[in-house]
């Protein structure tokens, strides 16, 4: 990467602002890892519950952080527990969106304050924690949102406003929500194709005006205007149209991913930066030696990511539809994934698949989808999972549960070719059955073949200096460094 910068003859000193969810985090740690090997003292501000999670999980040094990458924490305004589990997240967005300036700003004073560090000179902030803005106009420095949903998701979140306007939400009440209401065309967001109500974000399902949520998403988008600029997680050629869309109605917009090929690329595996790592839950590395004794692509990887909870049905459902298709496979049950009680699968299942299949309570997925054992991903297709699939060429059996992941499904099926929707329902023969064709068919010989191709194109984005996402990195950090740009 290019040299050390320098701003106003010190280090700049960027303050990252993640929303306190894994799928967040973990993004907004690879930025400020990328700001850090780029010369920027960090500052990574954690809501104190999830603060208090990452002790838990990684030790009590975890967060001691490194001479000029600190670790700080706000309240997020909710009652205090501490157990350990991805909070409500409209809870959650109402908390962080009425509580946490007045806590951020004092922050912010308290770290001005110190002598042993440069004082705070831009803000790089979650797309959805965009009270940061109000912050970063009064200390007058420039703000980047970070959107950590796909591209096409966020283009339809800043396209909410219309299905207002036009009366298509809030539904009028919940059984609209029939296949026929679901299957309405909705043509009106610049240059998405083929779209269906069924493949907006969920938040649009409501019945009520006043719904968190979609007022939520309202906010926030129309908010995010008044940023310097705008960083993805994804790259040109995955989403051209959908950004040459964007940067028509909002500040600059940057894609700077796959994040994890760019960290990769500049940062050094076994440096103390790259171990400090941001998982709220304790990885078992015992996963990647169980998958060493696999032979190539014969192992079915299932993960429902961070937030998504099933019924105990489902999960049975799930149980049995893996161990039907006769295939091997490595599941990740985190413990709160079933709703209200512990995620238990049936004890005959654990006897029947013994001696073709690996559980976990969480994993580090980016090794694992990148191992040559993994031959097909079933996914709650949050944005992440699907990028680190997509880069490890890896293809998808699509199971959307809420928020970004109808519409990811959608684009990762239809536009890009790499993924088979099951449906919601869950039903053991039709998961049996599309795991056979993930693994064993021509559909899935055709969309392992496409992965590939976006495989070599994230690669090319990120691995050379002309790269696109290279060159927009570049970009990014030119906006942080630049004093005109400071919030007006």
């Amino acid at each position: 990467m290019a040299s050390h910068v320098v701003y106003n003859g010190e280090k700049p000193h960027v303050v990252c602002v993640p929303y306190p969810a894994q799928g967040h985090i973990t993004p907004m740690m690879k930025v400020a890892e990328l700001l850090h090997a780029r010369g920027f003292h960090v500052t990574f501000v954690n809501t104190v519950y999830n603060h208090n999670r990452l002790i838990r999980s990684r030790g009590p040094h975890a967060l001691e952080g490194l001479p000029s990458f600190w670790f700080e924490s706000i309240p997020d305004g909710l009652p205090e527990t501490d157990v350990d589990v991805t909070q409500d997240i409209t809870a959650l967005c109402d908390s962080t969106m009425k509580n946490c300036l007045t806590p951020f700003k004092e922050l912010l004073q308290r770290i001005n304050a110190k002598d042993d560090v440069p004082p705070v000179s831009c803000i790089v902030s979650d797309g959805c924690m965009t009270f940061t803005l109000d912050a970063a106009e009064e200390l007058g420095v420039p703000e980047v949102l970070f959107w950590t949903t796909s591209a096409c998701a966020f283009m339809v979140y800043l396209h909410f406003y219309i299905f207002i306007e036009t009366g298509l939400a809030p539904i009028k009440a919940e059984d609209y929500l029939t296949n026929e209401y679901l299957d309405t065309v909705i043509d009106f967001i610049p240059s998405m194709k083929n779209l269906k109500f069924k493949d907006i974000p969920s938040f649009i399902r409501t019945t009520n005006h006043d719904d968190i949520m979609l007022n939520f998403a309202l906010r926030e988008t129309e908010r995010s205007k008044r940023a310097s600029a705008i960083i993805l997680n994804t790259f040109d050629d995955l989403d051209h149209d959908v950004i040459q869309s964007m940067n028509s109605i909002l500040p600059p917009v940057y894609p700077i991913g796959p994040l994890h090929l760019l960290a990769n690329r500049e940062i050094e595996e076994d440096s103390e930066l790259r171990k400090m790592g941001s998982n709220l839950w304790k990885e078992e590395m015992e996963c990647l030696d169980w998958l060493d004794t696999k032979a190539p692509k014969s192992v079915v990887y299932v993960n429902f990511g961070s937030i998504t909870v099933i019924t105990a049905k489902q999960l049975a459902e799930f149980a049995w539809g893996l161990a039907g298709s006769g295939k091997e496979f490595l599941w990740v049950i985190r413990p709160d994934l079933v709703a209200g009680e512990e995620a238990m699968v049936p004890p005959e299942f654990l006897t029947e698949t013994a001696p073709r299949r690996m559980l976990a309570g969480w994993c580090p997925q980016e090794k694992v989808i990148n191992h040559p054992a993994i031959g097909g991903f079933l996914t709650h297709c949050g944005w992440n999972s699907m990028v680190e699939s997509l880069c490890g060429g890896v293809p998808m059996i699509c199971w959307p549960f809420f928020a970004d992941q109808q519409t990811n499904c959608k684009y990762c099926c239809d536009e890009w070719e790499v993924g088979m929707e099951i449906g919601g329902d869950v039903r053991r023969e039709e998961i049996e059955r599309v795991i056979r064709e993930l693994m064993d068919g021509e559909k899935g010989k055709k969309m392992r073949e496409k992965a590939n191709e976006w495989q070599r194109l994230a690669k090319a984005a990120t691995e050379h200096d002309c790269g696109s996402s290279f060159v927009n990195f570049e970009k990014f950090v030119k906006v942080l460094l630049d004093r005109d740009q400071r919030i007006k």
